[in-house]
């Protein structure tokens, strides 16, 4: 399925779904440390991830769902060295449905900080590399008391967002091969464009979350990589939603700015926009929880 949203609608609907965001800052002081092995192995020795591990409210006498967040180029935490808003905000709303989170570092262990400002092709960081520890996140879970083995899915933005779009395919022989397979996937503004050229066949079912005015990684080849996956009997399903009026980052909440400091994008060396549209953030937040539900049957 997809769609194009225009948005002009009220929003007074939404605004329940995310009451939880006022207690995500208490939320975030609640997670536990956890050491996550990735599959990266660059010395024979799996690379350990830092992990952020949110547990989920209410009772837990069933093992219950659980996602792996992961973090855009920018990496997981902010300024003040903490795990950023946008992960500890979506922990705070996926506990309040049942869900378990878990936010993994990619970068720290590597020696790097961001990403954004490395050219794409000489990163120093790699999305072979990301999607070993997406697998190996995937597998640390599964080995959780009070989690549901069966109900396991990756999240990411940006390049978590390819990440899990690279995790996922099942062209790439570790992910056909992976002991621990997720059940649901969501990408929020992925770069589509590697996974479209090597031929996408997803293993479980995809949302993608999409934003029409992308100048970084633009709306397009998202689209035509939904459409490709189709094309295999193979895939699981893909769904995407594209906001208009939106660009990239639009689920924040700072405002849009321009961003020189990329070098990458739809016209490099103009920079990017990056920056929040409130009703897209608010449209998406809708949009997530019903697949989430509709996907692993979870109480409304």
């Amino acid at each position: 399925m997809a769609r194009r949203l225009n948005l002009a609608a009220p929003l007074l609907a939404l605004l329940a779904l995310l009451a939880p965001l006022v207690c995500a800052s208490a939320w975030a002081q609640s997670a536990q440390s956890v050491q996550v092995p990735s599959l990266d192995a660059p010395r024979g020795t799996a690379l350990v991830l830092p992990g952020h591990w949110f547990v989920a409210a209410g009772p837990t006498l069933a093992p219950a769902p659980a996602l792996v967040l992961m973090h855009g180029c920018g990496g997981p935490f902010d300024g003040r060295g903490q795990v950023a808003a946008r992960y500890t905000e979506l922990a705070a709303r996926l506990s309040a449905m049942g869900i378990h989170a878990l936010v993994t570092d990619s970068f720290t262990p590597r020696g790097e900080k961001e990403l954004c400002t490395q050219r794409v092709g000489s990163r120093r960081v790699t999305q072979l590399q990301r999607r070993r520890d997406a697998l190996g996140a995937l597998k640390w879970l599964a080995a959780q008391p009070g989690v549901d083995p069966k109900r396991l899915g990756l999240l990411g933005w940006s390049n978590g967002g390819s990440t899990v779009l690279s995790a996922l395919n099942r062209r790439h022989p570790e992910v056909a091969s992976a002991p621990v397979q997720p059940s649901l996937a969501v990408a929020f503004y992925p770069g589509c464009e590697t996974e479209l050229a090597r031929g996408f066949e997803p293993t479980a079912p995809l949302l993608m979350l999409l934003a029409e005015l992308d100048d970084w990684t633009p709306a397009s080849p998202c689209k035509a990589l939904s459409h490709a996956a189709q094309a295999s009997p193979a895939s699981a399903a893909v769904q995407w939603e594209s906001y208009q009026g939106a660009y990239h980052g639009f689920d924040g909440t700072a405002p849009v700015r321009l961003r020189l400091d990329v070098p990458n994008g739809a016209n490099p060396g103009q920079g990017v926009h990056v920056g929040a549209e409130p009703a897209a953030r608010a449209a998406a937040a809708l949009r997530l929880a019903q697949f989430l539900q509709d996907t692993w049957s979870l109480k409304r």
